[in-house]
């Protein structure tokens, strides 16, 4: 090496590459309450419910299971992971179908190191998929959506991008109930977008980690309009709570083993496989159980009550923001404040949510983390900041459809309180 030259090099796909923007904010909002301040946690999107007691027992009862397991996973897991998809979403497939990762993330990785193609992201997106794209040097369109039509990809869009190099191969992915707008897609655009990708031969990534979500339990797969060229993203990080264990799941069309194939050489390079207690109690999760059926219904009324709540108060505050339908998330829309926000030198979504955070310690994400101008002043919330399992014993105590307002600010005051907070900062 020559003398003087740096003794170690980044990868050029690497260098200058942030921190993940909803890790980060998570840090820095602890860092900030061991300080001694008062932070409203609304920026990481982690479930704020425990694991079903089922899937915990299960991990208990598997605690000693110290073998590798194999690298398309745990047979029993893969069958339960493929019999769950059939019963959810109408999908038949079998357990040679199945790739089981150490989180979804981690497959949606090496889905894009071992399939050649574009990915294609409609914005807002989740904060992960154009940098992974990045890192291993593939090209990235972001096709931007609106708020007049729900922050969705329309067909017509679709068939636009397409039809400009109808040949070229491309990954699509279609994140909902989404993460980060709340929003999800009706049957008839399904069925749309379906036939558009069907058109075009593109590979559809399906990320349907909040499916189970849907706060009215209506999810629906546009796998079940595109079987052939649809993969489904899926995994316990939302749905059971549990996104520490760190455990996802793929299912593909029969068609595409060879891209299962080639996924699972890659993952024996590098993870080897995914931890043996966690996919043993995952078969718990993903069998039928009147009782996760119950823990998912009172999750459901909680978010689905919540949700409603906070769009509610935003909006009655001037502060433009769609209805949640599944999830836990929001995207509000300051853009009615841009001149009185200019006034206090703020132009931008980052400096916004700089300032709130400093200013009333609600802890949001600027839009531009999703793929949006900065100067859109967008941002995204994650109502989660509560205690999830005294929420859960108290909704079930409750008639149906019986969560007011009250009991809202008594069992999720940290979500209650943040979103006052935000709307008695904005300017006037």
């Amino acid at each position: 090496m020559q003398k003087g030259a740096p003794q170690t090099h980044l990868n050029l796909n690497v260098r200058g590459m942030k921190q993940s923007a909803t890790v980060a904010i998570n840090e820095r909002s602890n860092a900030l309450i061991s300080q001694g301040r008062t932070v409203y946690k609304l920026g990481l999107g982690q479930s704020p419910f425990p694991v079903a007691e089922p899937v915990v027992e299960a991990l208990r009862q598997n605690a000693g299971e110290k073998d590798y397991l194999p690298v398309c996973g745990l047979r029993s897991l893969r069958d339960a992971v493929a019999a769950y998809h059939g019963r959810t979403d109408g999908v038949e497939r079998t357990g040679d179908d199945v790739l089981i990762g150490p989180g979804s993330k981690e497959l949606m990785f090496l889905l894009q190191l071992t399939y050649y193609g574009d990915l294609v992201i409609p914005t807002p997106a989740w904060v992960s998929y154009a940098p992974q794209a990045r890192i291993i040097g593939r090209r990235v369109e972001l096709l931007e959506t609106s708020q007049a039509d729900g922050w969705q990809l329309s067909p017509a869009r679709l068939e636009a991008f397409c039809a400009e190099d109808p040949d070229r191969p491309r990954l699509v992915i279609l994140n909902y109930p989404s993460n980060p707008t709340g929003g999800t897609y009706k049957l008839d655009d399904l069925r749309a977008l379906a036939k558009v990708a069907k058109k075009y031969r593109v590979l559809m990534l399906s990320d349907e980690i909040y499916g189970e979500l849907h706060h009215k339990g209506q999810h629906v797969s546009i796998a079940r309009f595109y079987p052939e060229g649809t993969i489904i993203s899926s995994g316990l990080s939302k749905w059971c709570g549990a996104g520490g264990w760190r455990l996802g799941t793929f299912l593909f069309p029969p068609s595409m083993r060879w891209l299962l194939d080639a996924m699972a050489a890659a993952a024996s390079e590098t993870y080897t496989s995914t931890s043996a207690p966690i996919q043993h109690a995952a078969v718990t999760a993903f069998h039928p159980s009147p009782e996760i059926d119950d823990y998912l219904a009172r999750s459901r009324r909680i978010l689905g009550a919540l949700g409603r709540w906070c769009h509610r108060t935003l909006t009655a505050a001037g502060i433009r923001c769609a209805a949640p339908t599944g999830g836990f998330y929001l995207f509000p829309d300051f853009s009615a404040f841009t001149q009185p926000l200019a006034a206090r030198g703020l132009f931008d979504s980052p400096a916004i949510c700089r300032a709130l955070l400093d200013e009333t310690g609600v802890a949001i994400l600027p839009g531009s983390e999703f793929g949006r101008p900065a100067g859109e002043l967008t941002a995204r919330l994650a109502y989660v900041d509560f205690d999830g399992a005294a929420a859960l014993e108290a909704v079930a105590q409750l008639p149906r459809d019986a969560i007011n307002e009250a009991f809202l600010r008594q069992h999720c005051p940290k979500v209650t309180d943040a979103i006052d907070a935000m709307c008695a900062w904005m300017p006037r």
